[in-house]
């Protein structure tokens, strides 16, 4: 796609396994530059999830966001990652995280430090993949003289997909770029895009850092305008009520933030404005123009995320085709 960034769209997690493969051509069909899988519990895997959609497509590229790092050993995970960027080079994006911390919680997997355990295994996945020989005896990784007998040519980039701004500052130091989860609205962009150039510029690492931005989106002829909307607004509501994004939302100008805050207390319905800020909705026009606004605020490639992924592989398909006909008009 011909633009300022690039474009993506998220594979979602509802996606059966015999059909990821054709979603994912979907999604190359639809003109994407990206495509994201995800490693939510307890759903499908990210690593083979990844595995099915690089194998089904020639040209997208594939990010997996995100991989939780407490819960496999960061020696197996590069191993992983390897294997997949060997064969399929330059295609694949890599994504580490905290987790959702339930989960994780539900797994067993809690570390004494979040953070700690975050920087350690990226530290010791990016070192195995530049073919480095990796011992480390740390708070949560213990190596011990670890190389890769096939690191990668082409060595993927690994972002993180994290919130807080010690994390960020951390993707910003130790990695190559950040994912933001939804909603992603301007502002966030820009102030998250500053943040992690000032880590990487203090790193001693200094260089490009690739951010990735989700953000729901529908669009079509096939869809009802008035029905799309109370979809896109209902997944709002949801997640500033329930979702644990303040830090998503701090960087709104005051009135936006007084009535986010009101949202939230369920006292006032969310306004169209505002709803804007969060989700790209409305015809092809409207659409592009989000995708353009957040590139202009930093995002280096927009994902777009269907409001709808339980609906069926069939209402999805149309979701893909809809939105890649509408950024690429």
């Amino acid at each position: 796609m011909s633009r300022t960034g690039d474009v993506g769209v998220m594979l979602p997690r509802e996606v059966p396994p015999a059909d990821v493969a054709r979603v994912a051509r979907a999604c190359e069909d639809a003109g994407f530059d990206e495509v994201w899988v995800v490693d939510d519990c307890f759903f499908t895997g990210g690593l083979t999830t990844a595995a099915l959609t690089l194998a089904a497509t020639e040209r997208i590229r594939v990010g997996i966001g995100i991989l939780p790092a407490v819960v496999r050993n960061p020696a197996f995970t590069a191993m992983e990652l390897a294997t997949l960027a060997g064969a399929f080079p330059g295609r694949l994006h890599a994504g580490l995280g905290h987790g959702v911390l339930p989960w994780m919680a539900q797994v067993g997997a809690t570390p004494d430090s979040w953070l700690t355990s975050l920087r350690e295994t990226t530290e010791a996945v990016r070192d195995l993949l530049h073919g480095r020989t990796v011992t480390t005896d740390g708070d949560h990784v213990h190596l011990d003289a670890v190389t890769l007998s096939f690191p990668p040519e082409v060595v993927p980039p690994v972002s993180l997909g994290v919130r807080g701004q010690r994390s960020v500052d951390l993707a910003g130091r130790r990695a190559d770029g950040l994912v933001l989860a939804e909603p992603s609205p301007p502002a966030y962009i820009t102030a998250s895009r500053t943040r992690l150039r000032e880590a990487a510029d203090a790193s001693g690492r200094p260089g490009p850092r690739r951010l990735s931005v989700y953000t729901w989106a529908l669009t079509g002829d096939h869809l009802d305008p008035d029905e799309a909307d109370e979809l896109l607004r209902a997944r709002c509501v949801d997640a500033l009520r329930h979702g644990g994004v303040e830090a998503h939302l701090v960087d709104l100008d005051g009135p936006s933030a007084e009535h986010v805050a009101a949202v939230r207390d369920g006292t006032e319905p969310l306004r169209d404005d505002v709803l804007d800020l969060l989700v790209l909705r409305g015809d092809a026009d409207h659409v592009r123009a989000g995708v353009a606004a957040r590139h202009a605020a930093g995002a280096d490639c927009v994902v777009l995320a269907s409001a709808r992924p339980t609906a069926g592989v069939e209402t999805l398909l149309a979701d893909v085709a809809a939105l890649g006909a509408a950024v690429s008009g």
